[in-house]
């Protein structure tokens, strides 16, 4: 099971410029709104896009989706941990907790 990591970890971590952050829902939602500096990975591309979009497999690197009832970030999340990267963790709760905390987001 992939660890997780708290709204107010993040927060700080994407301050500092220490982490990776990936936007598990892609396309649209990707678009209409991420977390800053998100980048889009859904599922079905990890394999193929992983390499190229984060090439340190020893990175910080925290997956994210809507909220707790949505798996996508997990599913990602453990795709990368098979693929060998070693320091992924999740922020379950999702952009929708981070909206709602009024934290600043990205639009495409």
């Amino acid at each position: 099971m992939t660890a997780l990591i708290t709204r107010d970890e993040l927060a700080a971590a994407i301050e500092t410029g220490s982490v990776t952050v990936v936007d598990a829902l892609g396309g649209e939602y990707y678009a209409k709104q991420h977390l800053p500096g998100a980048v889009a990975l859904v599922r079905a591309d990890v394999d193929e896009l992983a390499p190229t979009l984060l090439p340190d497999r020893d990175a910080a690197i925290v997956t994210y989706c809507s909220n707790p009832a949505c798996p996508n970030s997990g599913q990602v999340a453990d795709r990368l941990t098979a693929l060998g990267y070693a320091n992924v963790r999740k922020y379950r709760e999702g952009i929708e907790d981070w909206a709602d905390a009024g934290l600043p987001t990205e639009s495409a």
